[in-house]
């Protein structure tokens, strides 16, 4: 099965039989977490000696789930993350497939032990207005990123001037690899953040930022149509299941 996308005048054949996952899923007690909390849970209602699970008798499986969608596993936010103002990541993410660049950075180590992502890194991979989506992989890329407990790892992250040359070069969805593309304890300036979405000064209401994604080894740095799919949840930030679909003539 194909479809055709038109990008600057041409028109792209996209593969849709083969798609390509890159979230990671809610799970029961998963050791995937982030932001200090404990593990999500999903659990069956219980009504006295009741218990909502076909297995123990009940007619139905009924659960009850917690999370935290910064925290466990991928999810998407706008601007309303830092914001004074109510944003919605439903109302604001109005469109759900755009073209798509993977690339795959090493970040630099700085002299007070930091690890970076940084404008001359990016410039070297993206260039102006030639995609509207980034999905960048971090590298070392091991599969421990599926379940890791990123509290006190100070995991690396994008600079201020990172960030800007991203909005400056049109990019509108950034997808990531990590817990944020913030330092993990920065005091509470989330500049990446700020510079992303060029908030408080003309903030972009239809930028996106996802987070805690996983592309796997076998997925080839290049362009890609994304399908960014979202829960319809009137919060900031969702769980989120970003799919990637192979072009074949590009």
């Amino acid at each position: 099965m194909t479809a055709t996308l038109t990008h600057q005048n041409k028109k792209l054949e996209i593969d849709l039989s083969k798609p390509l996952d890159i979230s990671l899923p809610i799970k029961n007690q998963s050791r995937l977490i982030a932001w200090y909390l404990d593990s999500p849970k999903i659990q069956p209602v219980k009504e006295g000696n009741w218990v909502a699970k076909v297995s123990e008798g009940a007619s139905i499986n009924f659960n009850t789930i917690w999370f935290n969608p910064h925290a466990h596993g991928t999810h998407t936010e706008c601007v309303g993350h830092i914001s004074k103002e109510f944003y919605s990541i439903n109302q604001c993410l109005q469109k759900f497939f755009f073209l798509s660049k993977v690339i795959s950075l090493q970040p630099e180590e700085t002299t007070n032990g930091d690890s970076i992502f940084s404008k001359d890194m990016l410039q070297e991979k993206i260039k102006s207005q030639e995609t509207e989506a980034l999905i960048v992989r971090s590298l070392p890329n091991s599969v421990s990123k599926k379940q890791k407990n990123y509290n006190h790892s100070n995991w690396p992250y994008f600079t201020e001037e990172a960030a800007i040359y991203l909005r400056n070069c049109g990019i509108k969805h950034l997808l990531i690899d990590l817990p944020s593309v913030d330092k993990e304890k920065d005091d509470g300036k989330v500049l990446a953040h700020k510079a992303f979405f060029n908030y408080p000064k003309k903030p972009r209401l239809d930028a996106t930022i996802t987070e805690l994604i996983y592309v796997a080894t076998h997925i080839k740095d290049g362009f890609y149509l994304l399908n960014l799919q979202i829960a319809a949840i009137e919060n900031d930030a969702t769980p989120s299941k970003p799919i990637l679909y192979k072009i074949k003539n590009l």
